[in-house]
């Protein structure tokens, strides 16, 4: 048995979560990026993608559009800057932040994602009733896929007034409820931009070591994550932007060394 036919013997069972964090979804493209550079042999056993709000977008492309990362780098970039340009950000009167958030799905999404998702895809989402967390699993058609994902994405009056209509029910951000899902059954790496304790996010130096959990999330109190929460809603310019989106390459590459999955 080689190295890699022995590595792939010992992950039984790996799963791949990435977590809500609005426009630092950059980060997880970057991570994303070095995951299809570096981590080939990793992605083939992965038996399950799961996220919230801008890391369901972001698993949702690794599972089913790899190819177009960079047309996602493009896209976000260009919707940042024009959030950037409104007097009020993404609650400026008028603006729509949603439609443009569904343009970009329509252009990215092939046609058969629904069919690829399929219980490989688990998507968090929050009742505005219940108040509760749900994990989607099952997609049957293409619109299906991208109401569950604009439901996850959708942050009470940042986003909108309107909350998502799936299946007869109304839904919010999942990032709300659980924000960097774990799934059950074996593994699940995280990826987060925030630094905490998690596989794939920044760590910040010198800092207290305390840590406080929002929606399942263990992130680090740190100024740094302060930052990061802000930059998130508004997000800063493109030149930050291209450095998260590094740091997210580069902290993945970390992590496939550390695990000795680096190809």
């Amino acid at each position: 048995m080689d190295v890699s036919q022995a590595r792939i013997a010992r992950m039984k069972h790996i799963n791949l979560s990435f977590a809500a964090c609005g426009f630092l979804g950059i980060y997880h493209l970057g991570a994303a990026s070095a995951l299809c550079k570096h981590g080939k042999q990793l992605l083939k056993v992965v038996k399950a993608f799961a996220g919230a709000s801008a890391g369901s977008l972001v698993a949702t492309v690794l599972l089913t559009a790899p190819g177009k990362i960079e047309e996602c780098n493009e896209f976000t970039y260009k919707f940042a800057e024009e959030i950037r340009k409104q007097y009020l950000g993404a609650i400026t009167p008028g603006y729509d932040f949603m439609a443009h958030l569904r343009g970009g799905m329509e252009t990215i999404l092939p046609s058969n994602a629904h069919e690829i998702a399929e219980n490989r895809l688990h998507v968090s989402i929050t009742n505005t009733k219940t108040r509760e967390n749900y994990l989607v699993s099952h997609f049957s058609s293409r619109e299906d896929l991208i109401k569950v994902l604009l439901a996850s994405s959708f942050v009470p009056v940042y986003a909108g007034l309107k909350a998502v209509e799936y299946k007869g029910e109304k839904w919010v951000d999942g990032g709300l409820t659980s924000s960097l899902p774990i799934l059950p059954i074996g593994r699940t790496v995280t990826v987060s931009p925030f630094s905490g304790r998690l596989d794939i996010s920044p760590e910040d130096k010198g800092q207290l070591d305390l840590y406080i959990n929002i929606a399942n999330q263990d992130i680090m109190l740190s100024v740094a994550n302060l930052v990061r929460l802000n930059q998130a809603l508004f997000p800063p310019s493109q030149r930050k932007m291209e450095s998260l989106y590094q740091n997210g390459f580069d902290d993945a590459t970390t992590f496939l060394l550390k695990e000795n999955w680096f190809e």
